[in-house]
C-alpha cells in the first residue's frame, strides 16, 4: 500500500520544517529563536499545531514543555514538492526543469561536478 503524501507545506511551514531538519526535535520557544524576531512564540506555536493537525510534524507532549519533529526527512518532503512542481509547472518533463533552474543561476564548479557526476551515473545504469 502506498504511503498517503504529506500536505504542501506553506512558505512559513517549510521555514519551521527547516529549523527542525537542521536542530531536530525542538521546543516551540528553540523555533522560535531560530526564526528570529519576524516570528513569535504565540505565532510558532499555533503554525506547529496547525501542521500537527496536517501531520506535518509531530509532537511529543510525554514532558512538560512539548516537542515537535518533522514527521518526514528532509528529503522526502523536497522530493514531493519537486514531483509536484514537475507536473504541473513543466508537464512531467525533467529536462525542461533542469534546463529552466540552469538558465535561471548559473552553478559553482563543484555544483557541476555533481551534476556531471549524476549523469554519469544515470547513463551506467
Amino acid at each position: 500500500m502506498a504511503k498517503k503524501p504529506l500536505p504542501r507545506p506553506t512558505e512559513a511551514e517549510l521555514a519551521i520544517l527547516r529549523v527542525l531538519w537542521r536542530r531536530g526535535p525542538s521546543t516551540v520557544r528553540r523555533v522560535t529563536e531560530e526564526l528570529g524576531a519576524e516570528t513569535g512564540y504565540t505565532t510558532a506555536l499555533k503554525l506547529l499545531q496547525i501542521m500537527t493537525e496536517k501531520g506535518l510534524v509531530l509532537r511529543d507532549d510525554s514532558e512538560r514543555t512539548h516537542v515537535f519533529a518533522a514527521a518526514a526527512p528532509e528529503e522526502a518532503t523536497q522530493r514531493q514538492l519537486l514531483d509536484d512542481l514537475l507536473e504541473r509547472a513543466f508537464g512531467g518533463s525533467a529536462q525542461t526543469l533542469v534546463l529552466r533552474a540552469l538558465a535561471g543561476r548559473r552553478p559553482s564548479p563543484a555544483e557541476l561536478a555533481e551534476l556531471r557526476r549524476m549523469l554519469d551515473s544515470l547513463e551506467g545504469k
